[in-house]
């Protein structure tokens, strides 16, 4: 599998006022890929970006970074059991540590769970040889389940409303955590005429993720939210782009519902994991700030099939249908909503600068061939 290096360049600087938000110069998606299906295939998104005035051009002053924990933090992670954010602790945990962190994860609910007989549970065992901690128990208990323990760093990837991040966030402020970090979504925007969605965007009053902003808004001097959409990578606990390669490497028809020009976003799990990884390691520069976590360019719905089949090297039958019509769920059907959602990053690029290059969905594909196989599909 295709690894993030960790000495990837980095670019900082400080947010100026009287600057507009950047302007994004348009980044293309590269993919390389091959028909061997033990060779690890990855595509690249390329993210490159410019600061513009209304008068003049700005170039910030910049200096580059690798990912070495001079200041080195106690980071706790608190991590969900299962669905598409699971993944997300797993990585993070893992780049903090690769950076010289130390980190335990505590997952919810109990370790002999059936949860925990799924990714990326099955794989904890690369945390604790990483140097990590790995527990389990609930949010309500954390005091308990972490007696005599404080951490510099607290980040929620659990809670979906103010009741189940609220006993987290209290323990982690009366235990002295200087920052806390929490795990949002972007399914919370209200729908747009105007897309994509950026930071600052009007959002559902009552989305439970809203009422825990506003409360570690309140409750830390130093806190910040990522909404991130639809998250990619080996290891996930959610059929995302393995939807795809599991009918593809069958051939099986794609069934898609609608048009499949619907456009959506997506983002690789390392990237917000590198995204997290800066926020601690800058937290003057990420606080109190909500950041939207996808990759620059949205994709249709065909589009995806037709890369994950890229990836494969094999060909895709793609057959459109009308869900009321067909009288199908598309919501339990198809892993993707069937309606446009984009957004765009911009927040972080304006506060945490970075330059970093994107992994796509093919660096995954030979991961997903033995997890197939694994399952009998093959």
């Amino acid at each position: 599998m295709a690894t993030l290096a960790s000495s990837s360049s980095v670019l900082f600087s400080s947010p100026h006022s009287n600057l507009t938000p950047p302007s994004l110069s348009p980044s293309r998606l590269s993919l390389s890929s091959s028909s061997h299906l033990s060779a690890t295939l990855s595509s690249s998104l390329s993210i490159s970006h410019s600061f513009v005035t209304t008068s003049r051009r700005f170039s910030p002053c910049s200096f580059s970074v690798k990912a070495i924990a001079a200041d080195k933090k106690k980071v706790l992670i608190v991590n969900t059991n299962s669905g598409g954010h699971a993944v997300i602790g797993f990585y993070f945990a893992k780049e903090l540590l690769g950076s010289g962190h130390e980190v335990t994860i505590m997952t919810v609910g109990e370790e002999s769970s059936d949860k925990m007989k799924k990714t990326p549970f099955t794989r904890f065992s690369e945390i604790v040889s990483a140097g990590g901690k790995t527990v389990w128990g609930e949010p309500a208990e954390i005091a308990k389940v972490l007696e005599g323990s404080a951490f510099d760093v607290v980040l929620d990837n659990n809670g979906k409303n103010l009741d189940a991040v609220k006993p987290v966030a209290d323990w982690a402020k009366s235990s002295g955590a200087k920052q806390f970090l929490f795990i949002s979504s972007a399914g919370i925007y209200k729908p747009t005429e105007e897309p994509p969605h950026v930071e600052g965007d009007v959002v559902k009053a009552d989305a439970g993720h809203v009422a825990v902003e506003k409360y570690i808004a309140e409750v830390f001097a130093s806190w910040a939210s990522f909404r991130p959409q639809y998250m990619i990578g080996s290891g996930n606990n959610k059929d995302c782009e393995e939807w795809f390669f599991d009918r593809i490497v069958r051939d099986r028809p794609v069934p898609i519902p609608g048009s499949g020009m619907q456009l959506t976003v997506i983002s690789h799990v390392r990237d917000l994991s590198s995204m997290l990884t800066l926020a601690v390691e800058k937290p003057d520069a990420a606080s109190g700030n909500i950041f939207n976590c996808v990759s620059d360019r949205a994709v249709t719905l065909d589009g995806l099939a037709k890369l994950c089949a890229q990836a494969a090297g094999r060909p895709v039958n793609i057959v459109h249908y009308d869900p009321k019509a067909a009288g199908v769920d598309a919501k339990k059907a198809f892993p993707f909503r069937n309606m446009v959602i984009t957004l765009l990053v911009r927040s972080f690029r304006h506060n945490v600068n970075l330059s970093l290059t994107s992994k796509f969905i093919c660096d995954d594909y030979s991961d997903n061939i033995l997890c197939l196989a694994i399952r009998g599909h093959l």
